[in-house]
């Protein structure tokens, strides 16, 4: 489909979305009605996601994605709370519409895409939702051709949710300059061109893909649509052949582990000139050299050909990348590997790398739509006047910052941290739930950006262990090996996560590993704030229980066979 297709789509859906009678902002200064109605996206990528939301600028209505990956519950809370009248969604997702049609009144319009009319559901009139198809709808604006509402720079572009930390979504309310300043200042540093082709698989509800997007329709980049299964990625990449490829972590690790695994098992010779390859060429990249071609016919090309053979620009982001990672990438794959930071609330990109920086361990230079500050926290020990790097709390102000959450002014975040697959968690809501457990006397809830589980360490109640102990028949010399005993561990960590099931935790905030310890947490030992609440000192618990933490995740690696899958 060319740019010049999608761009008739485009007007024909915004006017299909305007003959049904959704209520578009006032074009007339006069009017009161300012912004146009919510219009919700409940399907993967497609070019239909894209097409709708491209439609929704053009006639100034407000596009909000939904996903289910947080269940139906989340995407109820959202369509009521954005007031969404229309949504865009597939056969698989309009059953789950449909199964909660009630509950959510705003909605007037149900759009199929890839549903066909006669096989789509006739709602009775009592319910004042119509349900029709992708390709009526085009029919429709086609017919009805409707003049373009622009919007203004402050205009709502979008109401962006992110994974709710205290049980419901947040809802990050993004401006049409938010996104532009942000795709404006970010890609200054990184060329684009019209000959690129971008493949399209990172959630187009995450903040990460919508600027993607935002950046590829500008410079006139080719995108392609992966199939909508991860465990496919790389054929898809066979097929298209992309030159950017923007992932996460996550997905760099397991391409790191899947080649790592390959080269150790062909043992031998090809083992002995991986390895003479890897080290010369990287040298070579580190010196700011250019390789020997000699290593990428015998060893490297074959590893690029994974991705379609033609990636000339690999970026990270949505959590930290591995130094050595981001080392082994750019010597197998040939290509700029760069690393950025960002977060929905200032519509991406806040640092991101330059093409040519070949320093790993980072994350670049500021956004040139933004300025940056580090404001010193004493309680966490982090200070300006910090050597060799300062700290502090990251603070951004410029066009790319939002104006807020929707409907919620007093929202914080404190006390939150992302996992490694960019999940939102919020400790001290576990260790609520945790708080019940039979064993436990106290919980302390542990996350990183690096890891893709929590871990947690309990301060069991001793007599309640020693009678389960009894009952158990486990003979033991004293508290402390009873705790360390794999059995006890084990009994522990049943019982939290059946009371994570109680309260439905969601998968990702469910602890995979525990450490027993029969200290109780106290002010004496630092554990605790001398307030009435008594609340845990997180950083000081972070450091107290270092070597358990690192003793933990280090388990679970070993464990997860997850890295092997991709390749």
């Amino acid at each position: 489909m060319t740019y010049g297709e999608a761009g008739t789509a485009r007007s024909e859906i915004g006017s299909g979305l305007v003959y049904r009678g959704i209520p578009k902002a006032s074009c007339f200064y006069w009017l009161v009605l300012q912004q146009g109605a919510s219009v919700g996206l409940y399907f993967i990528n497609r070019p239909e996601w894209v097409i709708v939301d491209h439609a929704c600028s053009a006639y100034s209505y407000t596009s909000v994605p939904l996903y289910d990956t947080l269940g139906p519950d989340a995407v109820k809370y959202i369509v009521n709370h954005a007031v969404v009248q229309a949504i865009f969604c597939v056969p698989e997702t309009l059953s789950i519409l449909l199964s909660f049609l009630s509950e959510i009144p705003s909605v007037r319009l149900i759009v199929v895409v890839g549903g066909i009319d006669e096989h789509l559901p006739s709602l009775p009139s009592t319910t004042g939702v119509e349900v029709l198809s992708y390709s009526k709808l085009l029919g429709e604006g086609r017919s009805s051709s409707q003049p373009f509402c622009p919007p203004k720079p402050d205009d709502v572009a979008t109401i962006c949710y992110t994974s709710g930390t205290t049980g419901t979504p947040k809802g990050a309310v993004l401006s049409h300059g938010n996104l532009i300043a942000d795709v404006a200042g970010s890609s200054l540093a990184v060329k684009f061109h019209s000959s690129d082709v971008f493949i399209s698989y990172l959630p187009l509800a995450h903040i990460y893909e919508r600027a993607n997007q935002v950046t590829c329709a500008h410079y006139g980049v080719a995108v392609g649509f992966y199939q909508g299964d991860n465990l496919k990625l790389m054929d898809d990449m066979a097929a298209l052949r992309p030159t950017i490829f923007c992932s996460v972590p996550r997905l760099y690790n397991r391409i790191y582990s899947g080649i790592m695994n390959a080269v150790k098992t062909s043992g031998g010779l090809r083992e002995r000139l991986f390895n003479a390859a890897y080290n010369a060429k990287k040298q070579a990249i580190l010196n700011g050299k250019n390789p020997s071609p000699m290593w990428d016919r015998l060893v490297f090309n074959k590893i690029k050909g994974k991705l379609g053979g033609r990636v000339r620009l690999m970026a990270s982001g949505a959590s930290p990348l591995s130094p050595d990672v981001m080392d082994f990438l750019r010597v197998c794959f040939g290509c700029h590997v760069l690393e950025g930071y960002g977060m929905t609330e200032t519509s991406c990109v806040i640092t991101s790398m330059e093409e040519g920086d070949n320093l790993s361990g980072h994350v670049g230079s500021p956004n040139p739509a933004c300025e940056v500050k580090l404001v010193d926290v004493p309680e966490m020990n982090y200070t300006s006047e910090d050597r060799p790097y300062p700290r502090g709390e990251i603070c951004v102000r410029g066009p790319i910052v939002f104006s807020g959450y929707h409907k919620d002014e007093v929202q914080t975040k404190k006390n939150i941290f992302k996992l490694a697959q960019g999940e939102y968690i919020a400790p001290e809501k576990v260790e609520n739930v945790y708080a019940k457990c039979k064993f436990g006397a106290q919980c302390f809830v542990y996350g990183d950006s690096f890891n893709s589980s929590l871990v947690a360490v309990v301060s069991v109640d001793p007599d309640v262990l020693k009678a389960w102990a009894a009952n158990e028949g486990i003979k033991y010399n004293d508290l402390e090996e009873l705790c360390s005993d794999p059995r006890t561990r084990a009994a522990v960590l049943a019982d939290l996560d059946a009371l994570g099931r109680e309260a439905q935790l969601r998968g990702f905030e469910f602890a995979k590993a525990v450490t027993l310890v029969h200290e109780p947490f106290a002010m004496e030992n630092g554990l605790l704030t001398p307030t009435f609440k008594a609340s845990i000192k997180r950083p000081q618990a972070k450091a107290y229980f270092a070597k358990a933490i690192a003793d933990m995740y280090a388990e679970l690696s070993t464990s997860d066979p997850s890295p092997q899958k991709l390749l």
